[in-house]
């Protein structure tokens, strides 16, 4: 049986997992709110898709498994966009008034972890639908811890390529040694032993707190799930119409620190970890920034503010003024999109209009390499922040000698310089995005804010007060079919969907 599993087209193996949890939303629907209709629809699709995976299984015994980074690749993008149109299929049918291709956009945004929807208002779907969307969000996002180490790692992209000791891409000998030594399901199954317990164990965990802290069953399981996968999935439109109110949040706060650095839960995988994990250069900058925007908005206030020196304004507004601040920056620093609920009064502290340029700003940025962050990545910024610092001891020192080692050197010169080429090629993406949606009939600032939203998976930016404000659900089928590529592209990233372009890659 094990054998059998082990030769099976990664893809199959997907199809029986998604089959499998869509019983968990009808156990939910059954038993929780007697709602039999849900629970039926859920079931009868679990059983259909399980059959269908088993016929499929069977048809590909014979099926040899290509080692080739182009196959494991492909399988990436048919993970992101295919298999959304097995998970819509139970969603489309309990829902019962949009379309086919609106439950597969639902799906694509919640299994590439970015968490927009096309419905306004949560009540729009009842709780076990709201489940269903938060669990294919986590399922993404162990999707996108498991496959960053098993295939994205070994080919130095998805932002390993800062720290390769030998160019970047699919023809890196490291990926040729670990391909001849196992095959990528094997890989893939190997770390997804590994990486799920811990995953599972940290969302149990953050559960148990945020119902500790007062919160619903339903959504503490929803938002610990979308905590972990960095989604930004609520039942409820965001931890700031929660029960569990500054307490839930400073809980959640821990949590999102795993999404700075992949040290946190991957010690002993990766080549660069030897260092412990506050001395992690992704951990230490997003803190920073975290640290600087909460100190910016603080102080803005005794900028713009007649009463500035009034000690009466100090104390308990101060504090919420800070704390809603340093959350919601993190938050989307995170690309999780969860706004503090103290984040209202930290915005009127600091006298701002709209934070919603600050925000864009952090969510581009993004958080560590190999978690479900989206973004930048931090070890590229940092990669260029050396590379700045360096270039201006230069100019005061012509004659200087770079020090810190070989590693050190490598991520200011070539590391810096594929972290540029990344940017680029994120600008021109936001820029095709933009002009796309432009056509679609979206403004100008929607335009924007939409294609940051969605090269970030960082889906509540949709929700960003602009001038002309419009919703996912106005778009024509063009333009939320655009915002679905976007969405497929920042997860897996440019330099990967390039990495299929390039001729060499596909010679023999």
């Amino acid at each position: 049986m094990a054998l059998w599993l082990k030769n099976l087209p990664l893809f199959i193996g997907l199809m029986g997992l998604a089959s499998l949890s869509m019983l968990v939303p009808a156990l939910h629907a059954f038993f929780a709110y007697d709602d039999e209709a849900t629970a039926r629809v859920f079931l009868y699709a679990a059983l259909m898709c399980g059959v269908l995976t088993i016929v499929v299984g069977l048809a590909a015994q014979s099926y040899e498994q290509s080692t080739a980074g182009r196959s494991q690749l492909l399988f990436l993008f048919a993970s992101m966009s295919i298999l959304p149109l097995i998970l819509a299929l139970p969603f489309y049918e309990a829902v019962g008034t949009i379309s086919y291709f609106e439950a597969w956009f639902e799906m694509v945004s919640s299994f590439t972890t970015t968490g927009a929807t096309l419905f306004n208002t949560p009540s729009d779907l009842n709780p076990s639908l709201h489940l269903w969307r938060a669990l294919v969000g986590w399922m993404g996002g162990l999707f996108v811890w498991v496959t960053a180490v098993a295939i994205l790692a070994p080919m130095n992209i998805g932002g390993f390529e800062v720290r390769a000791r030998s160019r970047s891409g699919l023809g890196d000998r490291r990926h040729t040694r670990i391909g001849a030594q196992a095959a990528p399901t094997e890989r893939i199954m190997r770390f997804a032993l590994t990486l799920t317990p811990i995953y599972g164990g940290l969302t149990l965990m953050l559960m148990v707190g945020l119902l500790i802290a007062g919160e619903i069953p339903i959504v503490a399981i929803c938002h610990a799930m979308s905590v972990m996968a960095t989604s930004g999935i609520s039942p409820i439109g965001g931890m700031q119409f929660g029960a569990s109110a500054v307490m839930g949040e400073v809980i959640v706060f821990v949590f999102l620190l795993f999404a700075l650095s992949r040290l946190t839960f991957s010690r002993g995988m990766f080549s660069d970890d030897a260092d412990a994990v506050w001395h992690d250069s992704e951990l230490r900058l997003g803190v920073a920034i975290v640290l600087l925007v909460a100190f910016v908005l603080f102080f803005r206030h005794f900028l713009t503010q007649d009463d500035a020196l009034v000690i009466g304004r100090l104390g308990g507004d101060a504090l919420s003024a800070f704390w809603g601040g340093a959350f919601t920056a993190l938050s989307f620093l995170t690309t999780t999109g969860f706004e503090s609920s103290l984040f209202e009064g930290a915005r009127i502290w600091s006298d701002l209009g709209s934070a919603g340029v600050i925000l864009l700003g952090l969510a581009l940025i993004g958080g560590g390499v190999a978690t479900t962050a989206g973004g930048v990545k931090l070890l590229r910024v940092y990669a260029l922040i050396r590379h700045g610092e360096r270039e201006l001891n230069r100019l005061v020192h012509p004659h200087s000698v770079g020090g810190g080692g070989e590693e050190a050197r490598r991520i200011r010169r070539q590391g810096a310089y594929i972290s540029w080429i990344y940017f680029m090629l994120l600008a021109l993406s936001l820029a095709a995005v933009m002009l796309a949606l432009s056509f679609a009939g979206l403004p100008f600032e929607n335009a924007m804010v939409f294609s940051v939203a969605a090269l970030t998976t960082t889906g509540p930016l949709t929700e960003i007060k602009t001038g002309m404000d419009v919703a996912l659900a106005d778009l024509s089928v063009f333009g939320q079919s655009v915002f679905a590529i976007a969405m497929v592209l920042g997860r897996l990233e440019t330099l990967a969907l390039i990495s299929l372009l390039n001729p060499e890659f596909w010679r023999r």
